[in-house]
């Protein structure tokens, strides 16, 4: 039993302004494996003013970068001790395959701090540039301010090291609001902090549900914000942020096509969209849940994708040999199943799985990797994300109906096309409206490459020097002679 009776504001870990607790669940057992404490209006607050004197007069933002990259690097060597324990923690937490958790929910954000160090060291902080009337133009890089971070539970060290370690080294200051479900590693990170000995106030976390995100977005003392989540929750944060004139960067939903050419050999696009669609119960916002397949092709893809699928592991997140977990709530489990109803009741034809429980779990909540074929572009399960593991193939009878299909979604996160001609694929990809892509692979999530969306997945950017960029203001100054 996981219990954390205090929050971490201002350097130090203090009881909250009220009695409220989260329970955190098992997705696998449906038993209480943990109580976190709740932050209240005060707590963020609190957390708030810490965060805004640890800026406006603190010694973090005054830092030479190269002080800030050597104090993060500090965190990442201590993170590094503690990825095992990280690890299992989200595991437990939200159900995600303990193999993953160890590559993924933990490994993956300590290379992102590396990355952002690195980045960091030759991030252009200050440069010169000609003026028009004959001065150079100094433009100094300052950090935007203090930082609300308001992370989901899907993938929750991952998208808080995104956010928190850029605007840190950008010399902000942050409050991180981290999901109910993923409250505890979300704590765990700041036991890391505080063993690094970052100056106070520069790090922060109130944990909670709607009311403290709604609280800390629309604080007066914030500066900016960055939202991952839901599109509808996206638009709420986008209005509270300008009725503050706030600075925000929004990461939201995704419904991803994977246009399948037809030289694409089955046996690889069906291994290449397990990787890309199937990871974390398909409760990842770049997941490939379109499959788009040349029509006269379409028995073949859908039986190597239907055997694969077929074959992969469901059940206990700690099992080393798991591949689907259970997704990470009841209510989680409830809208998938919803789903695929509805595509059953829509015409699609189903081809494995379903909405019955997978054979010898009697608990928890799981669903079978579902593959749908014979799908139309306008049925619910085509257009809606789901976020969980069904998978719908739609037929194309060319490669200009082939782009058509990707491009009509209200969303834009990623795509992919799966081609013996890589030529070919850049050419695909080049239509694609898309803020992210990948050739004979989902997109990978490189430190180097910046990673966000277009229409309704959001705008802003995180990782890359563009993540940095995006925590900052450009000063430009101009001198007489």
């Amino acid at each position: 039993m996981y219990q954390r009776d205090q929050i971490f504001i201002d350097g130090k870990w203090d009881a909250p302004d009220t009695d409220a607790a989260i329970s955190v669940v098992s997705p696998h057992s449906e038993a209480v494996i943990g109580h976190a404490a709740c932050a209240g209006p005060a707590d963020v607050d609190r957390a708030v003013q810490a965060a805004r004197a640890a800026f406006d007069a603190g010694p973090w933002p005054r830092m030479q970068p190269a002080e800030r990259i050597e104090a993060i690097t500090r965190l990442a060597g201590i993170y590094k001790e503690r990825r095992a324990d990280m690890a299992a923690l989200i595991s437990a937490e939200i159900g995600a395959p303990i193999s993953f958790a160890k590559r993924a929910q933990a490994g993956l954000p300590l290379m992102m701090m590396s990355a952002f160090c690195g980045m960091a060291a030759t991030y252009q902080w200050q440069h010169d540039r000609p003026g028009l009337y004959g001065n150079d133009i100094r433009i100094n890089k300052q950090p935007v301010g203090v930082v609300a971070a308001v992370v989901p539970w899907n993938m929750p060290q991952f998208l808080t090291v995104t956010k928190v370690i850029p605007a840190l080294l950008a010399g902000c200051s942050v409050v991180l609001k981290p999901a109910p479900e993923s409250v505890l590693d979300a704590l765990l990170l700041a036991e890391l902090v505080a063993e690094a000995d970052l100056p106070p106030g520069v790090f922060n976390v109130v944990p909670g549900g709607v009311e403290v995100g709604e609280a800390l977005v629309g604080h007066d003392g914030v500066d900016k914000v960055s939202f991952t989540g839901s599109t509808a929750a996206g638009r709420k944060v986008a209005l509270a942020c300008a009725a503050g004139l706030k600075q925000v960067s929004l990461e939201l939903g995704g419904k991803s096509a994977a246009i399948v050419l037809d030289d694409a050999d089955p046996s690889a696009v069906a291994s290449g969209v397990q990787m890309a669609s199937l990871a974390n119960s398909g409760q990842v916002c770049n997941a490939l849940s379109r499959i788009l397949v040349p029509a006269d092709r379409e028995a073949e893809f859908v039986d190597a994708l239907a055997a694969t699928m077929a074959a992969m592991p469901v059940g206990d997140p700690a099992d080393p040999g798991t591949a689907i977990g259970p997704l990470v709530a009841q209510r989680q489990q409830e809208r998938v199943r919803g789903y695929i109803e509805a595509g059953k009741s829509e015409g699609a034809r189903l081809v494995v799985g379903g909405s019955e429980m997978p054979d010898g779990l009697d608990s928890g909540w799981y669903v079978k990797p579902t593959l749908f074929s014979d799908a139309r572009n306008d049925m619910r399960i085509a257009r809606e994300e789901i976020f969980g593991p069904v998978l719908t193939v739609i037929p194309y009878r060319d490669e200009d109906e082939a782009i058509r299909i990707a491009n009509d979604s209200e969303y834009g996160l990623a795509g992919s096309v799966f081609t013996a001609d890589v030529d070919r694929g850049y050419a695909v990809a080049a239509q694609v409206r898309s803020g992210t892509f990948g050739i004979n692979q989902g997109y990978i999530m490189d430190p180097a490459a910046p990673f966000g969306g277009v229409k309704n997945s959001g705008y802003g950017r995180e990782l890359g020097t563009e993540g940095i960029d995006s925590y900052t203001v450009s000063q430009s100054i101009s001198a007489a002679p």
